[in-house]
């Protein structure tokens, strides 16, 4: 899209923050206006927009403003509906990437469990939710009162937590990891090197090569931009 604007800025109104593009309303997709609740958020956003293209002309794409997108999803798409996106996001507890473990090389086994384990221990204490864990690739069921308990936990999140861990927990493969995430008990560097651990193990062994490097480069972004927005939506600190 064109850049027709010269500055963005924040504006309190009586349901919560707009964002002003040239002193008019920033509006979604459906020509809703784009209004947050905490004022850091609201700033980041306006921060994206002026460095995307505040005074400078030429073409900008959604892909400048990722908090934005964020923020259009919570309110667009989830906010209506919460129950599709929390489906789908304690779905993963049933697959959970830590509770599947390598059977060799010994020192990928033992730096799964001394890694990923704490994190299903932290999720049993904190969430009532012990999983199962199995060596091999074969399916690991779980307990039905585990898979209700974090859904339950799921539930209890906000639209925007919900938001950042759309992407957060596919990209992790794992919603262990991301509750852990969203609840500030990891920052995203740890969560990502925890959920590419196979990776990072096969790529100190044997090499890297470009697709692999790449691709662990965007599940990294994905993680800190989930990470960030739901940190921005905390509130004012």
């Amino acid at each position: 899209m064109k850049r027709f604007w010269e500055t963005a800025a924040v504006q309190w109104t009586e349901n919560g923050h707009s964002i002003l593009l040239d002193g008019k309303p920033m509006r979604l997709p459906s020509g809703s206006p784009l209004v947050v609740g905490p004022a850091r958020l609201a700033r980041a956003i306006a921060e994206e927009w002026q460095a995307a293209g505040g005074g400078k002309g030429g073409e900008m794409s959604f892909k400048d403003t990722p908090l934005t997108r964020l923020a259009g999803t919570a309110l667009e798409r989830i906010a209506p509906d919460p129950t599709i996106t929390i489906d789908a996001i304690a779905r993963y507890g049933e697959t959970d990437l830590l509770c599947y473990r390598a059977e060799t090389p010994q020192k990928l086994v033992q730096r799964q469990h001394q890694q990923w384990q704490p994190w299903l221990d932290w999720a049993a204490l904190a969430y009532d939710a012990p999983l199962r864990v199995a060596a091999g690739v074969g399916y690991v069921k779980q307990h039905h009162d585990s898979i209700a308990a974090l859904r339950r936990t799921v539930a209890a999140l906000d639209t925007d937590a919900l938001a950042g861990l759309g992407i957060a927990v596919p990209a992790l493969g794992s919603l262990v990891l991301g509750l852990a995430l969203a609840a500030g008990e990891m920052d995203a560097d740890t969560a990502y090197r925890l959920g590419a651990l196979d990776e990072l193990f096969q790529a100190e062994q044997w090499g890297d090569d470009y697709e692999a490097v790449d691709r662990r480069t965007s599940m990294l972004a994905d993680i800190v931009l989930a990470a960030r927005y739901i940190d921005l939506t905390r509130g004012d600190r």
